[in-house]
C-alpha cells in the first residue's frame, strides 16, 4: 500500500489543484474481494456541496478522476446530496446504487453512516467505503480515516507563529465529532507555540445539521466578527462555506487557513493571497488507493488511518507565506511522526 501511495503522489503532483476552479462568495480486516472480469462500476455519493465545493468533496473527486485515468475500464456514477434533504434520502441513494449493481460504492462523509449500516448487510457481495467515519463496520465496509488532529495541530502552530495579536479563530461547518477533531488539534497547536493566545471558536450549525457546510455568507459574517474583535488568523473547516471566511479575511486584510485541499490553488483567485496555508487531507490518495485495491483484489475491510507518518495529512506551502515558519513546522511534524509529541484527537 505504501508503494501505491508513493506512485499516486507522483502522478498527482500537478493534477489535484487543477480539479477545481469555481469562484465563490461571502487497520484493515479480512480480504473481501473476489476476482471478476467485468469493468468496475463505481458508485460515488457526495456530501453537501458536491463536486465543485473546492474542498472536501473535490478531494474525493480528484482521487476518482485519477483512478479513471489509471485503472482500465473503470466507470463511475456520481450522485450528490441536496441541501436540507431528509436523512432517509441518503439510504435511498446508496440502496439505488447497490440495486443497480454498482460495486464498489464510496460514501463521502460521516453522514452516510446510517445508510451503510442499513444497506451493506443486504448486499454482502458489494464493497463499500466511507470517508471519515469509524463507527459503521462490516465485512464489506472499509473506513477511510484521517488523523485530522495532527494536521490541525500544525495549522494551530502556524497560526500562533504568524499572529501578531496573539488572537486567532476557528470556524467549523457544524459541531460534529469529526469537525471537533480539527478544533481540538488546532487548539493544541496554538497553545503549544503561544500558551497565552486567545482562540475564538464558532460553529455554523448543530452536530447533525449539514447546512453549515454550504453557507458562505454565514461563514463570512462569523469570521468578520472574529477579525473585528482582534483575531488576525482564522482556520476554517467548513466545506463550501470556507469561501466566506476567505472573503472576510480579504476584507479585514488578515489571514485565513484552508482545509482538505491546497486552497491557495483551488479557491477564488481573488482571495488566494489571504490563505496562509492549508491543512491538506489526502482524501484523494485514500480514494485512489481504495479503488486500486479493489481493482487488484487486495482491498480489506475495517479501518485504514492516514496520518502524518503515512502522508495522509500535511500542510501546503503555496504562496510562500509560511516559508520562514517551515523549518519550525517541520520539526514539530517530525516530533509527532516519531512519537515525541502527542496530539490528542479529543
Amino acid at each position: 500500500m505504501e508503494v501505491r501511495l508513493r506512485a499516486f503522489r507522483a502522478v498527482m503532483a500537478g493534477a489535484v489543484a487543477a480539479a477545481v476552479t469555481v469562484a465563490a462568495g461571502c487497520g484493515g480486516g479480512a480480504e473481501t474481494t473476489t476476482p471478476r472480469s467485468r469493468p468496475l462500476q463505481v458508485g460515488l455519493v457526495y456530501d453537501i456541496g458536491g463536486r465543485g465545493d473546492r474542498s472536501y468533496n473535490d478531494a474525493a473527486a480528484a482521487g476518482v478522476d485519477e483512478a479513471k485515468r489509471n485503472l482500465t475500464g473503470l466507470r463511475v456514477r456520481e450522485v450528490e446530496a441536496a441541501q436540507g434533504e431528509p436523512a432517509g434520502r441518503k439510504v435511498e441513494r446508496v440502496r439505488a446504487l447497490a440495486e443497480a449493481g454498482y460495486d464498489p460504492i464510496i460514501a463521502v462523509g460521516y453522514s452516510y453512516a446510517p445508510a451503510l449500516a442499513s444497506i451493506a448487510p443486504r448486499f454482502p457481495r458489494t464493497r463499500f467505503a466511507i470517508v471519515d467515519e469509524p463507527t459503521v463496520s462490516g465485512p464489506n465496509i472499509t473506513n477511510l480515516l484521517f488523523a485530522s488532529e495532527q494536521g490541525s495541530f500544525l495549522m494551530g502552530a502556524a497560526a500562533a507563529m504568524r499572529s501578531r495579536t496573539g488572537d486567532v479563530g476557528f470556524v467549523g461547518g457544524n459541531r460534529s465529532p469529526l469537525v471537533r477533531k480539527f478544533e481540538v488539534g488546532y487548539v493544541q497547536g496554538v497553545k503549544h507555540v503561544k500558551p497565552r493566545a486567545r482562540i475564538r471558536i464558532a460553529y455554523l450549525a448543530d452536530p447533525h445539521d449539514l447546512s453549515g457546510f454550504d453557507r458562505p455568507d454565514k461563514a463570512c459574517k462569523t469570521a468578520r466578527r472574529m477579525y473585528r474583535a482582534g483575531a488576525d488568523v482564522v482556520y476554517q473547516v467548513a466545506g463550501a462555506s470556507g469561501a466566506g471566511v476567505f472573503r472576510a479575511a480579504d476584507q479585514a486584510d488578515a489571514w485565513a487557513i484552508g482545509v482538505d485541499y491546497d486552497q491557495a490553488k483551488s479557491a477564488d483567485p481573488a482571495v488566494r493571497h489571504v490563505i496562509l496555508t492549508s491543512m491538506i487531507k489526502r482524501i484523494d490518495v485514500a480514494v485512489y488507493d481504495y479503488l486500486a485495491g479493489v481493482a487488484d483484489h487486495t482491498v480489506t475491510s475495517g479501518r485504514i488511518v492516514y496520518d502524518l507518518k503515512r502522508g495522509g495529512v500535511d500542510y501546503s506551502l503555496t504562496g510562500g507565506h509560511i516559508a520562514d515558519l517551515h523549518p519550525r513546522l517541520e520539526r514539530l511534524k517530525q516530533e509527532i511522526i516519531h512519537g515525541r509529541l502527542k496530539v490528542s484527537p479529543g
